[in-house]
């Protein structure tokens, strides 16, 4: 049995930066993932202005250029006949935080691990799988886990944070039920080709939509990340309609990606994600703190999921790095962070839950096949609009900075013998 001043269960993008930060404070901090790697595809690939800024306040800016990614600088929406209605121009922000970051995933998990390699009070347990908490006192005292060999063992801690997603198994261990919202879509991601003349610099995204179907197209290096919605409750009806169906359906709604359809080799290509958006009533109970999706699941809508996570990470650290560093951990300081994010979680789930109202619903009922006109008016005659919605996309309503303790300068470039 072994002993950690805070343990955190989930190494996604959240439990990694908090596992750096805190570990930077001085704090003994040991993250939990219960797979191998990051090796999981069609996760949350975008990194937001108010992430990339994280980044450079922590001195790590250059060495995360440097992974490879494609910079997405607007959102537009199609019109029949005519131009796309650009939504978000990122060019409006501030250089250098005008735009988004494409990449993987596990790129960006793999950096943040390796930056928090280089800091003493740091661990990462790779194939350890949370499977219940240690309780004693009325308190959380730890964490129950299965080890890459099997072995059922025990990892006390002063804290418990579970940054495990939506499916958490440390938010269900601790009896905390989220208050659930309709979503009118799920996902299917899958990846089509792209050829060597379409590649270049990223512009922006501009979804389609049809009748009960919408499709995205992420731009990778050489690659589309594909992601076709459709109404909640479907998965089973599109895959009896079978392979060819669904590549029928992908090449009518993007006739220019028709030459290609043979990339869908199976349906077995489709990564289903059964879209939720739900909300703990309370984030935390004496010992344990959820935050990320383990706390709020979010709509892809906007794509602000990972970024509103990461901002979580960064309150929790500063308001808990003190606590942590004495070794008493209040409910009041738990009850602090989830004060300081609720506010901005309350704020995203509404915009997207109006944008399901509004756009998804009617497109996903057959009830409408576009854009409605009101929002494009708009768009087109409000220029506020342009500056307005990148800016809640890119920072959020209440961006987190970086913690005085975990900020470094960035290293300087050694000169030539």
């Amino acid at each position: 049995m072994e002993k950690t001043g805070c343990a955190v269960v989930g190494g996604g993008p959240a439990g990694m930066m908090l596992g750096l930060l805190l570990a930077r404070a001085g704090v003994q901090v040991t993250v939990l993932e219960k797979h191998a790697d990051f090796l999981r595809d069609f996760r949350g690939d975008t990194v937001h202005p108010s992430t990339i800024r994280l980044i450079d306040e922590l001195g790590l800016g250059e060495e995360f250029r440097r992974l490879p990614q494609s910079r997405l600088s607007n959102v537009a929406f199609p019109v029949p006949g005519g131009p796309p209605v650009t939504m978000g121009d990122f060019d409006a922000l501030r250089p250098p935080y005008n735009y988004v970051a494409m990449m993987p995933q596990w790129d960006f998990l793999n950096f943040l691990a390796d930056a928090a390699a280089q800091e003493s009070a740091f661990t990462l347990l790779m194939r350890h799988a949370a499977t219940g908490l240690v309780r004693n006192g009325g308190r959380v005292r730890g964490i129950r886990l299965r080890t890459p060999d099997g072995t059922e063992d025990e990892l006390l801690a002063d804290l418990v944070i579970a940054t495990d997603g939506r499916h958490s198994t440390l938010r269900s261990a601790a009896g905390l039920a989220p208050k659930e919202y309709p979503v009118p879509f799920d996902a299917w991601w899958f990846r089509l080709p792209r050829y060597p003349s379409e590649h270049g610099q990223v512009a922006g995204v501009v979804p389609v939509f049809g009748h009960g179907e919408a499709l995205l197209a992420l731009f990778r290096n050489d690659y589309y990340q594909m992601g076709y919605l459709a109404p909640k409750g479907t998965d089973a009806r599109i895959r009896a309609e079978g392979l060819e169906r669904f590549r029928q359906r992908i090449a009518a709604l993007r006739p220019d990606l028709a030459d290609r359809m043979d990339a869908i080799a199976s349906l077995d290509d489709l990564h289903w994600l059964d879209v939720r958006m739900d909300r703990l009533r309370s984030w935390h109970i004496n010992g344990l703190l959820c935050i990320g999706d383990a706390a709020h699941a979010m709509s892809p809508a906007g794509g602000v999921g990972i970024n509103l996570a990461i901002q979580d990470a960064v309150a929790a650290a500063e308001c808990l790095a003190p606590a942590l560093l004495r070794g008493r951990v209040s409910v009041e300081d738990l009850a602090k962070v989830e004060r300081r994010r609720r506010m901005p979680t309350v704020v995203v789930q509404t915009v997207q839950r109006v944008l399901h109202h509004v756009l998804f619903a009617p497109i996903m009922t057959g009830k409408r096949s576009g854009i409605p006109a009101a929002l494009l008016y708009v768009a087109r005659r409000v220029p506020a609009v342009r500056s307005i919605v990148p800016r809640f996309i890119a920072f959020g309503p209440r961006p987190e900075h970086a913690p005085a303790f975990a900020r470094r300068a960035e290293p300087r470039a050694q000169p030539h013998a």
